[in-house]
């Protein structure tokens, strides 16, 4: 009898990890979420248990093999997907002296100004593909040794959650070139640390992992987690690469001028280009795919979070009818603002609730409702949150269109369950959208990888194949023209307001920082 071999992605987020059991053809048989808390007790913390996402791989994994039945010795490999821009800070025996530091994290903020302006940041970047963020993990390597010496000079390895984890399975230190090429150290051309970066940063490279091709394979899995997982102890892993460039993967987003958008919590727009290319203006990131595939792009901060917050705050009633209806409070919102004419009668809002990363790079940016008349209702803001987030990666958009021309755009992440959402991106675009019916995009690109990477296809492409049915949205041009009037506006409020983000800021971080 012939057995059918199976996968596994696996993809550690910023809110849970996610396990996605698939078959060889790309079919998804069974998956499993373990979610996490990111502990924020003040505006600029933003950070996670590292041991918790560890035990989430675990259970993930296992709970993905106990619900299949599928037989340890029928999984031909697990890869893995991970969020970027994370550091932990460990000592010679791998216990941790920091909190996983998450891209969300705010407090290397004064320091990514002065680099950026006083250090020579800008050059890096050229190099390094990472803007400069108090996202990138080189920021935060500064923050560390300026503010927290007692720490950083008792630290062996500064690693990425990815490496965590990877080091307790397999107990060796590597780090992919994806993840790699988003923490701001890893020069592009050479595939090898920067030097200027990690003198900047103040280590050498015997404090960072070994670097490896996202192909790289991980063998001698530790006996105890493997019975954990419900695998055999000789079930290879392919070490992947991050969830934002197999993203691209997952959606069949490789090919020139194909552009992947995604809205989860957070959201981005990505392409895929054969060489390193960064921005004069430092307003996109690029970062590693394979040696022959390159993702640039540009991420927001401000994605399904913000319609999370509406529900939270505003919303109750209407989550209460849901409740009572048995339907998800996300559908009735929608539905209100699908009550509302394109455009919010004017309204705008601009989702800087969480600062922004790109266009702006600007982590003190704020939020806020522009044009409020006594005519607009919840439904008028409701509908203008949504519109708002899709403004913002529209901005980005227009960055990466003086380096590329998109031709398809491929939408994935939460927001791609809802048609309204994913019209207001064929609109405010002015493009047609295409949505893949497989939400699972980062797992179903890190095991496409692992396909390659073991020798199993010859080309990425393959992955066409295991996309399967789309959904489509064509611009309404009675939309278009409403949106193509009213989005100089906004791009003109967030412009000039800097001076006034910067003194909202520190007020609220005088007040709320105590």
């Amino acid at each position: 009898m012939h057995l059918i071999n199976y996968m596994i992605g696996i993809d550690m987020g910023t809110t849970s990890t996610k396990a996605v059991l698939f078959e060889e053809n790309g079919k998804v048989i069974t998956s499993a979420t373990i979610e996490y808390p990111l502990h924020t007790p003040n505006s600029s913390v933003a950070e996670q248990d590292p041991e918790q996402i560890f035990n989430a791989v675990l259970e993930s994994v296992r709970q993905v093999m106990v619900k299949s039945g599928v037989r340890p010795e029928q999984i031909m490999f697990a890869a893995f997907s991970s969020a970027m821009h994370s550091v932990i800070a460990v000592d010679e025996n791998g216990t941790p002296l920091t909190a996983c530091i998450t891209w969300a994290d705010n407090r290397s903020a004064a320091w990514a100004d002065k680099l950026k302006h006083e250090m020579g940041g800008h050059e890096i970047y050229l190099r390094t593909g990472t803007p400069v963020h108090p996202m990138s993990p080189l920021t935060k390597l500064i923050w560390l040794r300026e503010d927290h010496p007692e720490i950083f000079n008792r630290t062996s390895k500064f690693i990425s959650i990815k490496e965590f984890v990877t080091a307790k399975l397999f107990h060796e230190y590597v780090v992919d070139h994806s993840i790699a090429s988003s923490t701001g150290l890893l020069n592009l051309q050479q595939l090898d640390w920067d030097e200027e970066a990690l003198r900047i940063a103040g280590i050498k490279k015997d404090r960072l992992s070994q670097l490896v091709p996202t192909t790289y394979r991980l063998d001698k899995l530790d006996p105890i987690y493997a019975g954990v997982m419900g695998l055999l102890p000789s079930t290879p892993f392919v070490i992947g690469a991050s969830d934002g460039v197999l993203s691209n993967l997952g959606v069949n987003a490789i090919e020139p001028g194909v552009l992947a958008a995604t809205i989860g919590t957070s959201g981005a727009i990505r392409t895929v280009v054969n060489k390193p290319l960064t921005d004069s203006k430092g307003r996109t990131f690029c970062y590693a795919l394979t040696d022959k595939h390159w993702v640039i792009g540009g991420p927001v901060n401000n994605g399904g979070m913000i319609f999370r917050w509406v529900r939270d705050e505003f919303a109750a009633s209407e989550v209460e009818t849901a409740k009572r209806l048995g339907i998800n409070p996300y559908d009735v919102l929608t539905k209100i603002a699908e009550r509302v004419r394109p455009g919010s009668d004017g309204l705008l809002f601009h989702p800087y609730l969480t600062g922004e990363r790109a266009p702006l790079w600007n982590p003190d940016a704020r939020g806020s409702f522009f044009g409020l008349t006594l005519h607009h209702k919840k439904e008028h803001m409701v509908r203008s949150v949504l519109e708002g987030v899709i403004f913002n990666m529209y901005t980005v958009l227009l960055a990466m269109k003086e380096q590329m021309e998109p031709s398809v755009i491929q939408a994935t992440g939460g927001f791609a369950r809802s048609p309204i959402w994913r019209q207001m991106m064929a609109d405010i675009f002015d493009q047609e959208v295409i949505v893949p019916e497989s939400f699972e995009s980062s797992c179903l690109g890190a095991v496409v990888l692992g396909l390659y990477a073991m020798g199993k296809v010859d080309s990425l492409s393959i992955v066409s194949t295991m996309v399967g049915p789309t959904h489509r949205h064509t611009p309404i041009q009675e939309n278009v023209e409403m949106y193509q009037e009213l989005l100089p506006i906004y791009i003109r409020i967030s412009r000039n307001l800097e001076e006034e983000y910067a003194a909202i800021s520190k007020i609220q971080r005088r007040i709320l920082d105590k």
